[in-house]
């Protein structure tokens, strides 16, 4: 489990893996590119909103702070942040499974999302709390890039 939670992070890295997908949809499905430019967008935007958040925020990662509760948490991995609120791979996780999910006609959102998030926790990098921000930091990119693009 830990293994393929470690995985999922290296995929959702910079929300790198997800970048991937969207360029190649866009890049082979020339008649919805505009649709795929602006999930890109909104991958785009949840995972820098989430960089932002965390600079303001500054809320350490478990395992980081020297509190008594940190003895309890396993960290499994390493990140280049000790920043942890709100969780990007949860925010871009959330807004790529949601626009994609739309343009391939897909439930993609109910398996990665949760998949995503546990993996996170698991992994000792957040807290419960900074998936569901990140998640729901996710959602919000998703309406508005949406939204702008006329269609919900």
């Amino acid at each position: 489990m830990v293994a393929a939670a470690t995985q999922l992070g290296r995929f959702g890295d910079h929300a790198a893996g997800w970048l991937v997908i969207g360029a190649a949809g866009w890049l082979l499905d020339a008649p919805r590119r505009a649709q795929w430019a602006r999930a890109l967008v909104s991958v785009l935007g949840a995972h820098a909103a989430t960089v932002v958040l965390k600079r303001v925020v500054r809320r350490l990662r478990p395992g980081t702070d020297g509190s008594p509760g940190d003895a309890a948490v396993q960290v499994r991995s390493t990140s280049p942040s000790r920043l942890s609120f709100p969780s990007s791979h949860a925010a871009s996780t959330t807004a790529a499974a949601l626009a994609y999910g739309r343009l391939l006609r897909l439930p993609l959102a109910p398996v990665v999302v949760p998949a995503q998030g546990v993996s996170r926790v698991l992994l000792g990098l957040h807290f419960p709390t900074d998936v569901l921000v990140g998640a729901l930091t996710g959602l919000l990119s998703d309406r508005l890039v949406a939204a702008k693009g006329g269609r919900r």
